[in-house]
């Protein structure tokens, strides 16, 4: 079952106590029946049809026995962005498992080797946005089983229904020589056991009533490409300080169902997705527990707009994250027309947090120039395991209360700014004619009245505070050793439409960092805190 006929489809069937992968191959010329349909291919159906009758095992009988099909083939370089292996599942079946595998020739240096995901639909189908997922685990692990009682981390549990369920392998890297692939099924039939019950995170902890909270927005678990458990991120929220985190396990919302046994009072845990498209990762915050946004299309499908518009009518947050990530299928295709939200800082900071920084900045003085909406900042840790700091960066947001729709309501309005860590604080307000206005927020005065921007920090020893404008660094002033400060610029709304702040850590050599030279080099430090902007306005 593969492009080029090369392949073989075990039919044998055995009992479970004997050898599952019988040795009599259907015949090859059956095998050619693929299908491509735009960015995906879909390869001729596994049937357990014969596998079933023999098993002699009817619906409602315990432990059954296994019946097993294993199928392999190759794909060329150019390869669909999704093939997909039907499995045609016969009544009666209580457990379904899927092992596979494919080869890895050596590549040139430089050249990308082969790489599979996987994932599986079940009889409702595999349309877009459709009823029938059942689990993703991208590259993370080479096998997954899904029952009534319970399911591989990644996947869903369920009864496992007759009808076409379908596998679906990710191939987004392919070696010039191609890649030569195994998965191997296997259906256990018998009675279903006991169902599984969901354990949703609440959407409200007690909070401090209005304030300032802190939260990581972009966390992952073993549900994907995570190593820590769900147990280890929520006990890492609290070390680092945390008032709420949000679960964005890449392309599936299996993790959404154990979150409630590791909130609390003192945790609120919001439930989320990470996006995982071949033009580029977003982040689906504030989802009802349990929903699932589809990943499966690229930038000239047009089809990430429908996508956004679901997450929006379920009041969540469309967030571009990572958008220079040089990874593949990282960097950000889909434009900034539908999201809430930008991740500009992610983990420790690098080269690309730069770039992403300097397009969010000229995005704000579009925004200004044309009077169309601006576009807040967040900053994440998008941990997934040690030595990876949750919390570093997180957003620091001020809300109404410690509930989902507070927080998703403060970052909507762009009322926070991001700190390395929960050992930063600061302060940072405009002053003039009289009123004050704070992050996010417009203040108003005669084009030629004095406006005094103010920035009070700690917590960053011998850091560089700089104010940015629409005319780009407009003050730099350095911090003691002790790292806490008040840092205080003159401006007029004739000279500035927007003020931002950044803090900066020394440079490598312990200078302060220079905003008007040109180099080989960074001419910052690390960022240690990052404020969205206070607009002045002309009255």
């Amino acid at each position: 079952m593969c492009l080029d006929g090369a392949c073989e489809h075990d039919a044998a069937a055995r009992p479970a106590t004997g050898d599952r992968d019988g040795g009599g191959a259907l015949d090859r010329r059956r095998l050619l029946m693929a299908a491509a349909t735009g960015a995906a291919l879909t390869l001729a159906p596994v049937s357990f049809m014969q596998g079933r009758a023999a098993a002699g095992t009817p619906k409602g009988t315990p432990d059954g026995g296994d019946v097993t099909r294993t199928v392999t083939g190759h794909l060329d370089t150019g390869a669909a962005d999704f093939v997909y292996l039907p499995v045609q599942v016969p009544k009666g079946v209580r457990k379904i498992a899927v092992e596979y595998s494919y080869d890895k020739p050596s590549v040139p240096a430089g050249t990308p080797g082969n790489s599979c995901d996987i994932g599986v639909f079940d009889q409702r189908g595999t349309k877009l946005g459709g009823k029938g997922f059942r689990g993703w685990s991208g590259g993370a692990r080479t096998a997954f089983e899904i029952s009534a009682t319970e399911a591989t981390p990644g996947y869903l549990p369920g009864p496992v229904e007759a009808g076409t369920w379908n596998i679906v392998l990710g191939p987004y890297q392919v070696a010039p020589q191609g890649m030569n692939y195994q998965v191997k099924i296997t259906l256990t039939y018998g009675a279903d056991g006991a169902p599984f019950t969901p354990n949703h995170p609440p959407t409200k902890a007690k909070g401090r009533g209005r304030a300032w909270y802190r939260g990581d927005g972009h966390l992952h678990t073993v549900h994907s490409d995570g190593k820590r458990l769900p147990a280890e991120v929520a006990a890492g929220a609290r070390q680092a300080g945390l008032d709420f985190m949000v679960s964005t396990d890449h392309n599936t919302s299996s993790a959404h169902a154990v979150w409630g046994e590791y909130a609390g009072q003192d945790l609120l845990i919001i439930t989320g997705e990470e996006v995982t498209t071949r033009n580029g990762h977003w982040l689906a915050l504030g989802l009802p527990a349990g929903e699932w946004i589809d990943w499966r299309y690229r930038s000239r499908d047009d089809a990430f707009g429908r996508f956004a518009r679901q997450v929006h009518r379920s009041g969540g947050l469309v967030v571009p994250a990572h958008p220079y990530c040089p990874y593949i299928a990282s960097q950000w295709k889909f434009g900034y027309a539908d999201a809430d939200a930008v991740e500009v800082w992610n983990g420790p900071w690098t080269y690309d947090d730069e770039s992403a920084v300097d397009t969010w900045d000229a995005g704000l003085a579009e925004a200004v120039r044309t009077g169309g909406r601006w576009l807040p900042a967040m900053g994440n840790s998008d941990a997934h395991s040690e030595p990876q700091v949750i919390g570093l960066p997180h957003n620091v947001v001020y809300a109404d209360g410690l509930t989902t729709d507070a927080i998703v309501s403060g970052i909507r309005a762009g009322r926070n700014w991001i700190a390395e860590s929960s050992s930063v604080s600061l302060t940072f307000t405009a002053s003039g004619a009289g009123r004050e206005a704070g992050i996010a927020e417009t203040l108003t005065a005669r084009a030629d009245a004095p406006v005094d921007v103010r920035l009070e920090v700690a917590g960053v020893p011998n850091g560089t505070v700089r104010f940015i404008t629409d005319e780009g660094q407009m003050h730099q002033e350095s911090l003691p050793a002790s790292g806490t400060g008040t840092v205080v610029w003159r401006t007029t709304t004739s000279l500035a439409a927007y003020v931002r702040a950044e803090v900066r850590h020394p440079m490598a050599d312990g200078s302060p960092g220079k905003g008007n030279t040109m180099g080989p080099a960074l001419v910052w430090g690390p960022m240690a805190a990052l404020t969205n902007p206070i607009f002045l306005k002309r009255a």
